[in-house]
C-alpha cells in the first residue's frame, strides 16, 4: 500500500471531511462560546462520533478530530483549562472509534486539528511568539499521544503563528499540512502574501498547503496564487455561508452541495489535490465531492479515490 505522501505524489486527489461545529449547530447541539464545538465533547460526544460516521459514509478519506477548540487557553475561559489533554484525547478517540466502527481501519486517516489560539478572523489578537510556541507545542504533543495519523494546522491568519504551529507539528514526527485563511485579495488576513507564507514554511516541509474558512467564490483565485508559488500539493475547503455576530451560523446563505461541487471542479482543474468542506458544509456536500473527484479521476487518468487504502510513510 502507498503512503499518503506517495498518493499525493502520483496525482491522487484526497477528500477531507466537512464542518463539525456548524454541523453540530445544524443538528441542534449547543455550541456555546468560548468552547464552541468542544462543548459537544463534554455534553454530547455521541453526536460528534455520529458526524464522523456520516462523513465516512459520504466518502471522506480523512477525518478531522474535533480538537479545534480544545487548547488550554480556550478551555481556561470556561474554567476547564486542566482538561485540555483529556478533551483533546477524547476528540481524537471519537474519530478513531468512528473509523473502527465503520470498518475502515486501513482506508481512512485521522487528522488532529490545530487552530489559531485566538479568533480565526482577528490576526491582531495573535499572542506573542513565545506563547504561540509553547501552546502549539502542547497541543501537538497531545494529538500525537492520542493516536492521530497526521496533523492539520488550519485557519492560520498570520505567518508567525503558522510557523509556530507547523514547527510543533513537525517535532511530533507526524505528517502535517498547513492551511491559511485569506481575504478576497488572496492574502492572509494579516495582510501577508501567500508567497511569503509558503517561503516561511518551506524549511519545515509540510505535506500540503491549503486555504480554508473563506467564502467559496474567493477560493479559486487564492488557489491560483498558491499554485504559482509552490510545487507542493495544494488544496482548499471553504465556507458555504457566513458567521453571525455571536458565531451562530446563517444557514439561509448556504451554497448547495451541487453548487459547491461545481466550484470544486474548478479547483481540481487547476491542480488542487486535497479538497473538503469548512463551515456550513455537511455530509451531503462531501458526498457530492466524492462523485466530483471520481469523475475527475476518470478524466485525468488518476487512480480513482474510492475504496483505497492508506499507510503512513
Amino acid at each position: 500500500m502507498l503512503s499518503l505522501q506517495e498518493r499525493l505524489g502520483q496525482g491522487d486527489t484526497i477528500l477531507l471531511d466537512g464542518a463539525t461545529g456548524t454541523e453540530l449547530q445544524r443538528r441542534q447541539i449547543p455550541t456555546p462560546l468560548p468552547l464552541w464545538s468542544a462543548a459537544a465533547l463534554i455534553n454530547q460526544p455521541e453526536a460528534v462520533r455520529q458526524i464522523h460516521l456520516d462523513y465516512l459514509a459520504a466518502g471522506a478519506d480523512i477525518l478531522t478530530a474535533n480538537s479545534f477548540r480544545t487548547y488550554r487557553r480556550t478551555l481556561a475561559r470556561a474554567g476547564l483549562g486542566d482538561r485540555a489533554q483529556t478533551l483533546t484525547y477524547r476528540a481524537a478517540t471519537l474519530a478513531i472509534q468512528a473509523r473502527r466502527d465503520a470498518g475502515l481501519r486501513s482506508s481512512v486517516l485521522i487528522a488532529g486539528s490545530m487552530s489559531p489560539l485566538e479568533d480565526c478572523y482577528a490576526p491582531h489578537l495573535t499572542p506573542t511568539q513565545a506563547e504561540c510556541e509553547v501552546e502549539h507545542d502542547e497541543m501537538a504533543r497531545y494529538l500525537a499521544a492520542a493516536g492521530v495519523d497526521l496533523i492539520l494546522v488550519e485557519t492560520m491568519n498570520t505567518i508567525r503563528e503558522a510557523v509556530a504551529a507547523a514547527s510543533a507539528a513537525q517535532r511530533t514526527g507526524l505528517p502535517f499540512m498547513v492551511s491559511f485563511v485569506c481575504g478576497n485579495n488572496q492574502r492572509l488576513l494579516s495582510g501577508e502574501t501567500l508567497g511569503e507564507a509558503v517561503a516561511a514554511l518551506a524549511p519545515l516541509d509540510p505535506l500540503g498547503l491549503l486555504v480554508n474558512c473563506m467564502s467559496t467564490p474567493a477560493v479559486l483565485s487564492a488557489l491560483q496564487e498558491l499554485r504559482a508559488v509552490t510545487d507542493r500539493p495544494i488544496g482548499a475547503y471553504a465556507n458555504v455561508g457566513h458567521a453571525q455576530s455571536d458565531w451562530g451560523w446563517d444557514f439561509t446563505e448556504d451554497i448547495s452541495a451541487e453548487a459547491y461541487g461545481r466550484h470544486v471542479r474548478s479547483w481540481l482543474a487547476i491542480g488542487a489535490q486535497i479538497v473538503g468542506g469548512c463551515c456550513g458544509t455537511t455530509p451531503a456536500h462531501i458526498a457530492i465531492l466524492a462523485d466530483v473527484i471520481y469523475d475527475h479521476a476518470e478524466v485525468s487518468n488518476y487512480r480513482p479515490v474510492r475504496n483505497r487504502e492508506f499507510v503512513l510513510a
